[in-house]
Order: structure tokens, then C-alpha cells, then sequence
């Protein structure tokens, strides 16, 4: 008898939990995840994040869910990209549109540091708490370089690199003491591209005049009180206080559910047939090189590999159920052979179905290369992409090898053998043969981004020369066609391809546990895509970097620092 009532009261709990209100949460300290796992140490690694497409996804069908009564968010911790902000920002906006209650919660917009990017998040929910101990770092935007020239010289190493052209500024940090002027206004009108933006959407989300956010920003960071006296935050609580109203509001029996679960219970609830048409999604996340997609076992981020994501393009070209293709696209850049590889892969695709590239937080130098064939080009205002240039070289280590007593001799044949040894600089004849190496991709990358994006020589010429833009910028000048998110391209590519606005979205590399373990057959197999964990670098650049004790780059790369959090 008692089993019985047990079940019975087991059933009932299952019942009420499918038919009660949900109050949906994210909790975005531990950051998000831009794509699938490209390897098994990216699944272990990534367990606890949820991913952005899921998110996306589920706020998306929340809002015409009637169970769903509010959302609620924890924004803190893990700082995100401001590209990635900005997607969920909007999806934040169109849920809150949809008339459902949304509420974010923060223990503290940095503690004893800047938090204009997560506070900028947080201005787009209805109601806005912060812990009574926290802090509003509501600062401003600031992008720092520091220059290593003086200490090299101390140390009696040399750099010498070659660049194309006077905006490409990744090597400066080791040839520069300072900013050129052409360093100093690129990097200016990144700061003011993206004060603009995120001064609106603050201004928006708290109701107050850009002038008055301005006005705060320069008199920031702020204590909480302070934040709730000048309208930033609505009020001060704890955790317990705030999920406490959110019951209240959405009804005692309401049952909180993260998101990512929603998404994936309602994806399971709806598989679409095997045989339906979609859209196919290709992730192309991290530095870019040749190969295939992983990353090594000691830590650093991912890469992708052109192999990899060429094979993901060929797989969604030739499966006939796939009517169009969005390649998301997230990258600093890397090898130019690796980016020309993937780029053709794209021109194909292009020329049989729909193709549009998704940009996100960075979709520069690169990123760019590999995003330019694209029927349409989607970004964020806040992503950082265009950065159209090339640069190469090496340090030299001769007077830092004579101080320390260390003889380098070289036995070779060929009046270049070793040319890209650190132990000596490039000769003249060397220095031609660098030169012409860096015009002929320089001149390369511009021909193509002229013929991709309908520009003439000259004025691709013009918006190159190793500029870096934001979204807002670049969709200005023509570099990018629109501007929003994953979501919008999605959307996109359905109506370019005729597709219902439900149609389905498969993931590509799509492959079965069995095609995981046997290996491929060739290079055409889909499982040629299966990433793996590796260690070994990329290029011809590796060796300098792993001297430099710098992650491995190639020649169109965009220095980490840029990045905006």
C-alpha cells in the first residue's frame, strides 16, 4: 500500500512539474560556449556551460510558450564578448517584448574593476537587482597595448617584421615603444564606435537621457547605493529575495527550469524527419590553421582547422536536405593558407546553396578572409572584424645568445636555408623574398574582398591596409551587409532558401557515434571533420611563437587585447 501511494504521489509531482508555471533562468558566471564541442576535452571542459545557440533557441520559443511566465538571469563572473552580449541582449529585448517579466540579478557589475559590458547586458531586463554589497563598475571602454621594445632591447633581442599596411598593428607591441598615429586613431575609433553603442542601449533600457549616461560613466565606478540613487539599478537584494518576488509573481507552484534545458526538452519533444529540408550550422570558432580542429591537452582555447571546417562546408554542400548554409564565424585569424583553403570551401557552397556567415565577438583579418565569399554578411555592432592585412617576421636572439655565453653556428646549403633562424637577422636578399611574400597575400586578400563585396580595387583597398572595425563601422562601409545575430541569419538563410520559418537547423560536422570510432574512409568522408585533441602547432610562424612563449599565430592574426569584456 505504501509503494502504491508512493508511485501515485510520484506520478502526481510529474504532472504538476509538466503542466506548472516556469520561471526560466541562465546563469552566465561560468560564461557561455559558442558552439558544439570540437573535441572530447572541449565536451569536458565546456559541461557546465551553456551554449549560446541554445539559449538563443529557447528564448525564442519561450515567448510564445504561455507556461513560461519570466525570466531571470545572474550576469556576473565569467566576462563575455560584447558581440555575444549584444545577442543576448536582443533576445532579452524580443522575450520582454512578448509581454513575459524579466529580471537580472548581480552580486556585483565588477568588484573593484570595470563592468560597463555585463551592466550594458543587464539594462535590457524590466527589473535590475543588485546585492547590497556590490558595486556598479559602470567605467567606460578602454583598449590597452603594452609595448615590449625596451624590454627586448635590455634583454638583446631584436624584432624584425614586415607588415601591410600601416594599420596592421599586431607586431608594433615588439617593434614600437608607442602607438603610431595610425595605431593610436584605428584604436580611438573602436573606443568611440562602441561608447556609442553601448551608451544607447543603457540609455534605452533605463529610461535616461545619452547625455546623462555619459554624465555617469565619467563619474563612475559606483557603490550600490549610489547605483540605485542615480536610476541604475531598481533596487538592492539578495538572491533569495529576488527569486522570492519572481514567485511570487509567477505563481507559487511556478518551477524554475535554465533555459538550455528548456530548449533541449523542447528540441526532443519536436525532432524534425531525418529527410526534412533545413538550414545547416557550421561552427568556425578560434585561431585558424591547418589541419584539423582541437586543441591541446595543456589548456589554451581551441582552433579550427581548415580540414575540419572544409569538410563540414562539403558535407552541408552536398546533402541535398540542406537548402542553405549560415557559417557562424568567431576568430582573430591565423594562417593564410588555412583561411584561403576554407574560403574556397565557401566560394563552392555559395555557387549551389544560400550562404550567410554570422559573426561573433571577433571576425577579423582571418575571420574576415574566411567570411567574404558569403551571399550575406551578418553582424553584431559590437563584433570587431575587417583588420585586411598581413604581417610576418621573426625576433632575433645573436646579442642575447652572446651575453649569455651561448655560440650559435650553422652548417647549410641554399643561400636561404636559414633565413627564419632567431640566431641571426634577415639579410637584404632576405628581406626581398619577406617582402614579396607580404605583397603577394596582401594584394590577395584585397583582390578577393574587392570581388566578394562588390567593391573596386581601390576602395578595398582603402578600407584594408589592416584596419580593424567594429560591426557598426564595417556595415557602414560595406564590409558587412546587416547587422544582428545568430538568430537573424538563421532567419535569413530560411527565406532565402523558401523555408518554413521553423524549418529545422542540423549542426555540421553531423556525425553517429559509429562514424566517430571507425575513422574515415578518405578525405570526401564526413567523419575526415571529426576534431581531436592535439598539441602541435600550425605554419610556419609556430617556431616563433613557441620561442616568444606565445600561443602559435599565423600571418593574419588580430592580437588578443582587442577584445572587449
Amino acid at each position: 500500500m505504501d509503494a502504491g501511494k508512493a508511485i501515485i504521489e510520484t506520478v502526481e509531482k510529474l504532472r504538476q512539474r509538466r503542466t506548472a508555471p516556469l520561471i526560466l533562468e541562465l546563469d552566465l558566471t561560468e560564461g557561455l560556449t559558442e558552439g558544439p564541442p570540437a573535441d572530447p576535452l572541449a565536451a569536458v571542459l565546456s559541461m557546465r556551460k551553456p551554449r549560446l545557440a541554445d539559449v538563443l533557441s529557447g528564448l525564442k520559443r519561450a515567448r510564445q510558450d504561455p507556461r513560461v511566465k519570466a525570466l531571470v538571469v545572474k550576469i556576473g563572473g565569467q566576462p563575455l564578448g560584447l558581440a555575444m552580449v549584444q545577442e543576448l541582449r536582443q533576445a532579452v529585448i524580443h522575450f520582454r517584448a512578448s509581454g513575459k517579466l524579466t529580471v537580472a540579478f548581480s552580486e556585483s557589475f565588477g568588484e573593484f574593476g570595470g563592468g560597463t559590458v555585463p551592466y550594458y547586458l543587464a539594462t535590457a531586463f524590466e527589473r535590475l537587482y543588485l546585492q547590497p554589497s556590490g558595486d556598479v563598475g559602470l567605467t567606460g571602454v578602454a583598449l590597452e597595448q603594452r609595448f615590449v621594445k625596451g624590454a627586448l632591447e635590455k634583454l638583446g633581442v631584436g624584432f624584425e617584421a614586415g607588415q601591410r599596411h600601416e594599420y596592421k598593428t599586431a607586431p608594433n607591441t615588439f617593434t614600437q615603444d608607442h602607438m603610431t598615429d595610425p595605431h593610436r586613431e584605428s584604436m580611438a575609433r573602436i573606443v568611440e564606435s562602441v561608447t556609442e553603442t553601448l551608451v544607447a542601449g543603457i540609455a534605452d533600457g533605463r529610461r535616461l537621457d545619452p547625455g546623462k549616461v555619459r554624465e555617469l560613466v565619467d563619474r563612475g565606478p559606483f557603490t550600490a547605493s549610489e547605483a540605485q540613487e542615480a536610476g541604475l539599478v531598481d533596487g538592492l537584494a539578495y538572491r533569495d529575495e529576488v527569486y522570492d518576488e519572481l514567485k511570487q509573481a509567477a505563481g507559487d507552484d511556478a518551477h524554475l527550469l535554465y533555459v538550455s534545458r528548456y530548449a533541449r526538452g523542447a528540441a526532443v519533444r519536436k525532432l524534425p524527419h531525418p529527410m526534412a529540408d533545413a538550414v545547416a550550422l557550421v561552427h568556425a570558432t578560434g585561431m585558424i590553421r591547418t589541419g584539423r580542429s582541437g586543441r591541446s591537452p595543456l589548456g589554451g582555447g581551441g582552433a579550427m582547422g581548415s580540414d575540419t571546417i572544409s569538410a563540414a562546408l562539403r558535407a552541408a554542400r552536398r546533402d541535398d536536405h540542406i537548402k542553405a548554409v549560415v557559417f557562424r564565424v568567431d576568430s582573430p585569424g591565423g594562417s593564410y593558407v588555412a583561411s584561403d583553403t576554407v574560403w574556397r570551401e565557401v566560394t563552392l557552397t555559395r555557387k549551389v546553396k544560400p550562404v550567410i556567415v554570422s559573426m561573433g565577438d571577433l571576425a577579423a583579418s582571418g575571420g574576415y578572409f574566411i567570411s567574404m565569399a558569403a551571399d550575406v554578411i551578418v553582424a553584431q555592432p559590437g563584433t570587431l572584424t575587417g583588420s585586411i592585412g598581413v604581417y610576418g617576421g621573426k625576433p632575433v636572439f645573436a646579442e642575447l645568445l652572446e651575453k649569455v655565453g651561448v655560440n650559435s653556428e650553422m652548417v647549410a646549403e641554399g643561400a636561404n636555408a636559414g633565413m627564419f633562424s632567431t640566431s641571426r637577422g634577415f639579410s637584404p636578399e632576405q628581406w626581398e623574398r619577406i617582402n614579396a611574400w607580404l605583397d603577394r597575400i596582401y594584394d590577395d586578400f584585397v583582390g578577393k574582398v574587392a570581388q566578394s563585396r562588390d567593391l573596386s580595387r581601390e576602395r578595398a583597398h582603402e578600407l584594408a591596409r589592416g584596419r580593424v572595425w567594429t560591426g557598426a563601422d564595417a556595415r557602414s562601409s560595406g564590409l558587412v551587409d546587416e547587422l544582428g545575430g545568430l538568430e537573424d541569419a538563421l532567419a535569413m538563410a530560411r527565406k532565402r532558401a523558401g523555408l518554413a520559418e521553423d524549418a529545422p537547423v542540423r549542426t555540421y560536422p553531423r556525425l553517429n557515434p559509429l562514424e566517430r570510432l571507425r575513422g574515415p574512409e578518405s578525405s570526401e568522408d564526413r567523419s575526415a571533420a571529426l576534431a581531436r585533441i592535439r598539441m602541435d602547432a600550425w605554419g610556419p610562424l609556430a617556431r616563433l611563437s613557441a620561442e616568444l612563449g606565445l600561443p602559435a599565430v599565423g600571418p593574419l592574426i588580430l592580437p588578443g587585447w582587442y577584445t572587449i569584456r
